[in-house]
């Protein structure tokens, strides 16, 4: 019995470690998939496990503070090393822009944009490159958090995994997700959270087929972090009573005033950032300017330092006076603003947690009066911490379940629920965008979250067309065309010039249908010509195919190399684009469902 027992399990660590084993079983089963997911929670809590350590030690290391103390909340007298060491960290970032400037061209993809674009395919160097660079900047006390890290290379590596395994792009979007999944779920000791970040943010959409492997990896990834490190991202909210109709009216004017903040904060960013880019200091430079000003704000209040866990504590635990809110709440936004704006890298997850506690606060003591309301400071901050953060980072059941795990109260998570989807709301009718999506839009991209266009931008005319095509020059005369092209020999040639660009394009029936008496002898090939400037280029997708054959109202079109040469390589119809189109469709209809 023992023996059976030790061969079966031998049989499972066979399937566990073997890649061939695991590729197959991947392929063809969810239980094959949900063991890669727990395969990627396993790597993901071991890297935000490693991450954490590293930056807690560079805090120590750079600031001197002891081992219980967060960089945030640590009362650092030290005027000149507050100033000299986001400037020392700038510098070291700055060196290590300018020799990737040298070495890498490509511009580095995060998960969302991987799983929009590409597949889910990202490049494990530069998530170890991102994700060092996110160390350099929080160690040494940029206002930037460590998560666009931690997503980052757990991602990474989720996608390098998925890679061996040869999974299909569906599949490989998943894992992706699996990988980020895991590092929020590490960092904040919270699955739900975890899960839902890569259902709303990462992998664009929720199924069936991905809940599983995705909710695996979040609990994996959380128990070993919880197994390596003790603590966790916890807020006692005291007692209060019960929430009463009354309270919903306080929290969905907080959630309002939330997303104006939140766009505001977005757009600030972004004009730093613009600022940057439209000056004469060249990239290296900028994060020791950026450290500058860092360390100068620093020296008015540490709190700014970081991501601001310590901080966030700090000031919920006790009354903190509403100008001394206000100040807090202008320094970090700033800070936050100048880190990401001139190079840091980092994001601002954890950052608008923290602003949205000060602005709940700020909100509870001079806020408008409820009758019957029973909503603490200590309440009010946890929902403008949540709304705020939906607000720049989006992902609205993210942030109510992120508020359920760290307080551990359900009645205040419909209350975040409801000040959350009202922030969402505000901020989706009126900007548009979260804070990545934002960035994707101000570099010209059109996407507004990971739901997967890639395959568009893939089913491309170069794909699609034929290049076996009739091709005549323009300037023979009709009896050479009908003797080079007898009825029923082709539907459609296409006219070049000597200079073989595109002429146009002439249907064959329509010149035998010609009548050829009399009236029609002076006749030339010209008068048959059409869509002289309708045509399509190699790298059109689909739909811009489609956009123009509607246009032109052509049934076929000329496919050309450039607008320049119009050089003719090629031809598409109509009626294949539409048909390609609509499998594709169905193809990701089907991978949604379930039934792929």
């Amino acid at each position: 019995m023992l023996m059976k027992l030790d061969r079966r399990r031998l049989r499972a660590l066979r399937v566990f470690f073997d890649p061939e084993r695991l590729r197959a079983l991947t392929r063809r089963s969810e239980v094959g998939l949900s063991l890669a997911g727990a395969i990627v929670g396993i790597v993901s809590g071991l890297a935000v496990t490693g991450m954490s350590f590293v930056s807690n030690e560079l805090h120590r290391l750079v600031f001197g503070i002891s081992d219980d103390e967060r960089l945030s909340s640590s009362a650092i007298d030290d005027k000149l090393l507050l100033l000299a060491a986001p400037v020392v960290g700038g510098i070291l970032l700055g060196l290590l822009l300018f020799i990737l400037a040298k070495r890498r061209k490509k511009p580095m993809v995060d998960p969302i944009e991987a799983n929009a674009l590409h597949g889910g395919r990202l490049s494990l160097t530069d998530s170890i490159i991102v994700a060092v660079q996110n160390l350099i900047s929080n160690g040494f006390g940029a206002s930037v958090g460590l998560e666009a890290g931690y997503t980052q290379l757990a991602a990474g590596l989720a996608s390098k995994f998925g890679l061996k395994l040869q999974l299909r792009r569906s599949d490989l979007r998943v894992l992706v997700g699996c990988g980020a999944a895991g590092a929020i779920a590490a960092a904040f000791n919270a699955p739900l959270t975890g899960a839902f970040y890569a259902f709303e943010l990462i992998i664009g959409t929720y199924t069936i087929v991905s809940l599983t492997p995705v909710v695996t990896s979040a609990l994996v990834s959380t128990l070993v972090a919880r197994l390596l490190v003790e603590g966790d991202f916890t807020i006692d909210i005291g007692s209060f009573g019960s929430v009463v109709p009354a309270d919903y009216v306080p929290a969905l004017l907080l959630g309002v005033f939330c997303a104006g903040v939140g766009i505001l904060i977005m757009q600030g960013v972004a004009f730093i950032e613009e600022l940057a880019r439209k000056s004469s200091i060249a990239p290296p430079f900028r994060p020791a300017l950026g450290g500058i000003i860092v360390g100068l704000l620093a020296m008015i209040s540490p709190q700014v330092l970081s991501a601001g866990h310590g901080a966030l504590h700090l000031n919920l635990s006790r009354e903190v006076a509403i100008p001394a809110l206000i100040g807090l709440f202008l320094l970090k936004s700033l800070a936050s603003a100048i880190s990401i704006g001139s190079g840091f890298r980092g994001g601002l997850f954890f950052a608008s947690l923290f602003m949205g506690a000060l602005l709940g606060k700020l909100f509870a003591y001079c806020g408008p009066y409820f009758a019957d309301a029973t909503l603490t400071p200590a309440i009010y901050a946890v929902v403008g911490m949540s709304s705020l953060a939906v607000a720049v980072i989006g992902g609205p059941l993210t942030m109510t379940f992120l508020a359920l795990e760290i307080t551990g109260d359900f009645p205040i998570t419909a209350l975040v629920l409801a000040a959350v989807i009202t922030s969402s709301l505000v901020v989706r009718s009126t900007f548009g965008y979260s804070f990545a999506t934002w960035r994707f839009h101000l570099r010209g991209e059109s996407i507004r979250s990971a739901h997967d266009v890639g395959w568009i931008r893939n089913l491309t005319v170069d794909k699609l067309m034929r290049s076996d095509v009739k091709t005549a020059k323009s300037g023979i005369s009709l009896e050479e065309f009908k003797r080079a092209f007898p009825i029923g020999s082709t539907q459609r040639v296409i006219l070049v010039e000597e200079s073989d660009k595109y002429a146009g394009l002439v249907l064959v029936p329509e010149i035998y249908a010609n009548p050829t008496d009399a009236q029609d002898e002076g006749k030339t090939l010209a008068d048959f010509i059409h869509y002289r400037n309708d045509f399509l280029q190699p790298q059109m997708n689909a739909r811009q195919a489609a956009a123009i054959f509607d246009k032109s109202e052509s049934e076929a079109l000329a496919v050309v190399n450039n607008l320049i040469e119009r050089k003719v390589i090629g031809q598409l119809s109509e009626s294949h684009t539409l048909r390609r189109y609509s499998e594709e469709l169905d193809r990701r209809r089907r991978e949604v469902s379930g039934e792929i």
